[in-house]
């Protein structure tokens, strides 16, 4: 009986240990961006081989919703592939928050068509008129095309308006005020739309170039219409010769201090940056990478 109970014991003292060190341990609450989900991910994932006295708890659902979060107090850090607006800086500020921007890298916001799609440049005239209120172009032979299992008509592809891909594209492509045509097919996330377009001969869509896989085609993209079109890629989106090329950023209230800070400071630290140069995205900095990172 004594030994069950010295087996017990030692049970239980071993549990009050394991639930001593978990709630000992500090949680990151980090939110936002659909883009960066993945990269965010691999910097939480790999992070405890720094501290593992620190763990970061990461959830996607768009740079919208991460900055409301940000505004709300409920996350450490917000993720976001646009700017934070006046207005939501002005309601942050009101809720007692004081948002700081740090850009952590840059990305290419590619247009993707199907591979059988003969096309292989496009401007942004182009794209406006594809994408923009009124639509001038509404089918692929509007563009003196033919598409293979293609009837014609374009399956304009978008994201949610709560993403910030959806408000760059917007921004830069569209104009200023300028609105998106309806009856888009308005995706949840950047995989989503790459999975459409590779699924959908008539298509044509946007995201990020790190979620562009060989099962779709990458549009060369040119400012003005018979222009010289740049290639979406890290290279000319670090350089940012690329013209959809756009930084991602990461808030924070106020400057960061304590484990928030230490893991600001390693994610824009060579080893923070080799990892999301290795998820296909470019670095705010050059960075020398060992093998393997």
């Amino acid at each position: 009986m004594n030994s069950k109970l010295l087996i017990t014991g030692s049970l239980l003292a071993a549990i009050s240990l394991l639930t001593f060190g978990a709630q000992a341990r500090e949680l990151i609450q980090n939110k936002g961006s659909d883009t960066l989900v993945n990269v965010a991910q691999a910097w939480a994932e790999a992070y405890p081989e720094v501290n593992p006295e620190v763990a970061v708890a990461v959830s996607g659902g768009g740079s919208g919703p991460g900055i409301a979060a940000m505004i709300n107090g409920t996350v450490d850090i917000a993720n976001a592939s646009r700017a934070m607006k006046d207005k939501e800086i002005k309601l942050a500020e009101e809720h007692g928050q004081h948002p700081m921007e740090h850009v952590v890298g840059y990305d290419a916001l590619a247009v993707f068509i199907h591979p059988d799609n003969p096309i292989t440049t496009m401007s942004f005239e182009q794209l406006k008129d594809i994408y923009g209120r009124d639509p001038k172009v509404r089918k692929w032979s509007d563009m003196g095309v033919t598409v293979p299992g293609c009837k014609d008509e374009i399956v304009v592809v978008s994201r949610q308006n709560n993403s910030g891909t959806y408000a760059y594209f917007q921004k830069t492509i569209l104009g200023k005020g300028g609105k998106y045509r309806q009856g888009t097919l308005d995706m949840q996330g950047s995989k989503d739309v790459v999975d459409l377009v590779e699924n959908t001969p008539c298509a044509i869509g946007y995201s990020g170039l790190a979620y562009a896989t060989e099962h779709v085609k990458k549009v060369c993209i040119a400012t003005e219409t018979g222009g010289e079109c740049v290639e979406p890629s890290i290279t000319t989106a670090s350089d940012r010769s690329y013209p959809i090329a756009r930084p991602l950023f990461m808030y924070t209230n106020g400057e960061p201090e304590g484990a928030i800070k230490e893991y600001m400071d390693w994610i824009t630290s060579d080893a923070g940056q080799c990892i999301l140069l290795n998820k296909g995205y470019a670095p705010i900095r050059d960075v020398k990478c060992g093998d393997g990172e």
